[in-house]
């Protein structure tokens, strides 16, 4: 079972909680997560794909 969350560069991703069969697959799940605002990494793990995310939350101005 692959890991939830991964660190990479300082930064916490989650697992999305899918294993993908392909690159392409993962990559076209990765561009929609691009397009809402988040940030993604891809991972590959025993012959599927994992899809990382994260968001950062707006500032608040006080």
């Amino acid at each position: 079972m692959a890991d939830f969350v991964m660190r990479s560069d300082g930064r916490k991703y989650l697992w999305d909680g899918k294993a993908y069969a392909s690159s392409r697959e993962a990559e076209d799940v990765r561009a929609a997560y691009v397009k809402d605002g988040f940030e993604v990494q891809v991972s590959q793990e025993g012959g599927t794909f994992l899809v990382y995310s994260r968001r950062v939350a707006a500032q608040q101005t006080a």
